[in-house]
């Protein structure tokens, strides 16, 4: 923690702090923001970029079809569908607009929108050794990467990453799947759910009584002391960045399979959980790409961990941490339990952002307990924060003019794997809480 007389002169020159000190739920707007022509400059990646990682995916496709039964019905693609939420959107009291949901939280193999970044990156790593081995050339179908030759290659090598739960489960899952030796590093706040069911895929889970940034110095130590490990830096890594920004062009063709337009008459929301700030990052980067100025973005966080809001509002990106201020970063949003944002995010998208909001975890347990009265869907806490950014935009004055004619769109991170005892007790506290509040 910083000395009183430091955080004194913070609050002083960025008063938010002093509100996200008091850890009640708020929103910020960026005055920063810039049309996104200008603004993607910021990012150091390109539209082919992305369009590189959507081929690569392409040729991947054979093989997880081959490797993961349940991708076979999708052809080896890992996509989630998008859902219109009518009777959520009706118990919010939304009148205006349209409210959707896109189901990262039942992404195929690992569960969550980590599925994207994280089985991108080590789905690229692979490809580099098969390739340099001789094992892979151009024009090859990938599905020969299944055999047990191959896989006895990748066992010469090792992955390693940091993870409150969710990017170790879809690094740990796809590593272990193509033979390679994973390591897994978690945070306190991992729920054992997780530590089991990497455990049970052949992992080496390596528990921390400490936070997330503890777990990930541990995995980038363990890679640089190990010449054939690869370390998944979920606070910097550009591949990671890039397999999550696949998802814009694909929501774009979603929408207009779906009969869903999107532009400046029409605009588009896209509400973001966020915690180190890669996932969000990537996809709001490939969402502008898609939509452009058309599309705003607006990161969630917990008060306990609004890690990204106080890098990016006081310009210090990972320069500061939510500890540093007295906030404790322990809530039950575990894959939100962040304190020190990703710079390079920040950095890249500071100006293609167009709001922060934070909420509380009894605000998390009211939204999914009534997310499962209304639509029938279960998600897990972290993945729900999304439906907090709503009333801030429903109220900012620079939107108004549209929202008879916005489609709202909350991004669910995750959830489709909780076991069901943990899920039930989730939604149990959820309408506990929904309860009490109507008494």
């Amino acid at each position: 923690m910083l000395p009183t007389s430091a955080i004194a002169a913070l609050c002083e020159k960025f008063p938010l702090i002093t509100e996200l000190m008091a850890l009640q739920p708020l929103s910020w707007f960026n005055p920063r923001i810039a049309p996104a022509a200008e603004a993607l400059h910021d990012v150091g990646l390109t539209a082919d970029d992305v369009a590189q990682a959507s081929a690569r995916l392409a040729r991947f496709a054979p093989y997880l079809a081959k490797a993961f039964p349940e991708t076979q019905a999708s052809g080896g693609v890992i996509e989630s569908p998008v859902v219109p939420l009518p009777a959520m959107q009706a118990a919010l009291g939304m009148t205006s607009g349209q409210l959707w949901l896109k189901q990262d939280s039942h992404l195929p193999i690992s569960g969550s929108i980590k599925a994207r970044g994280g089985i991108y990156e080590v789905l690229k790593h692979a490809e580099t050794l098969a390739l340099d081995a001789g094992l892979l050339k151009e024009g090859d179908d990938y599905s020969v990467l299944a055999s047990d030759a191959v896989r006895a290659f990748f066992g010469q090598y090792a992955i390693a990453v940091g993870s409150t739960g969710n990017l170790g489960l879809s690094i740990g899952i796809m590593s272990a799947r193509l033979g390679f030796r994973a390591t897994v590093h978690m945070s306190a706040d991992a729920r054992q759910w997780k530590k089991d069911k990497l455990r049970s895929h052949g992992v080496t889970v390596v528990e921390y009584a400490t936070d997330y940034s503890v777990a990930v110095e541990a995995g980038r130590r363990q890679a640089e002391n190990d010449p054939t490990c690869h370390f998944v830096d979920d606070e910097n890594s550009h591949d990671l960045f890039l397999g999550y920004a696949v998802a814009g062009q694909r929501l774009k063709a979603q929408f207009a399979a779906s009969g869903v337009a999107v532009d400046a008459a029409h605009p588009l929301f896209v509400y973001l959980p966020c915690g180190v700030g890669g996932g969000p990052g990537g996809v709001a980067f490939g969402l502008k790409l898609a939509f452009g100025d058309a599309v705003h973005c607006i990161f969630v966080e917990p008060t306990h961990s609004p890690c990204m809001l106080l890098g990016v509002h006081t310009g210090l990106h990972e320069g500061i941490s939510v500890q540093e201020i007295g906030i404790d970063n322990v809530t039950a949003a575990d894959g939100l339990a962040v304190g020190r944002p990703s710079g390079f995010v920040g950095r890249a998208m500071q100006r293609l952002i167009d709001g922060y909001a934070t909420v509380t975890d009894e605000e998390l347990y009211r939204l999914l307990a009534t997310l499962e009265q209304t639509q029938g869907l279960r998600l897990e806490p972290s993945a729900v924060a999304g439906f907090a950014g709503i009333p801030p935009v429903l109220a900012a004055p620079q939107y108004q003019q549209h929202l008879e004619t916005a489609t709202h769109l909350v991004w669910g991170t995750g959830g489709s794997m909780v076991p069901e005892q943990e899920m039930t007790a989730y939604v149990a506290r959820g309408r506990a809480l929904l309860a009490a509040g109507a008494a």
